[in-house]
């Protein structure tokens, strides 16, 4: 069984910077891609950022293009999410998660292995 396991997330300012990361125990063939969505308050779930987990095919939403970087250390079997100019839109709780498709991660709802949730709280 795969499991995920994200560390990172707190508060922070506007303008600042958080990095989360998700570790697996193991990657099966049906999870070739890794990713977050988030779930901000009051709103609907968000896909955010996946990549595959060869390092390759980096994907953002239109929301944090140029700010949020995903990356991949695939001798860790760890995946990173760096989030830069943080902006209170950001506020969520965030998800990583591991599944076939890319568009099943952003929708936050088709994946085989989810991590437990952890919160970003940006202030204005």
């Amino acid at each position: 069984q795969m499991m995920l396991v994200q560390s990172g997330g707190g508060s922070v300012q506007a303008g600042g910077s958080l990095r989360l990361s998700c570790a697996a125990t193991k990657y099966l063939r049906s999870t070739p891609y890794v990713g977050w969505y988030r779930l901000p308050p009051g709103k609907e779930r968000e896909g955010v950022a996946a990549i595959a987990i060869t390092g390759d095919g980096a994907v953002y939403a239109d929301s944090v293009k140029g700010r949020f970087t995903i990356s991949q250390d695939i001798a860790k079997k760890t995946t990173y999410l760096q989030m830069n100019s943080l902006e209170p839109e950001d506020t969520a709780e965030y998800f990583c998660v591991a599944g076939l498709r890319v568009a099943g991660i952003f929708s936050g709802r088709s994946f085989d292995a989810r991590s437990q949730g952890t919160q970003v709280t940006v202030s204005s």
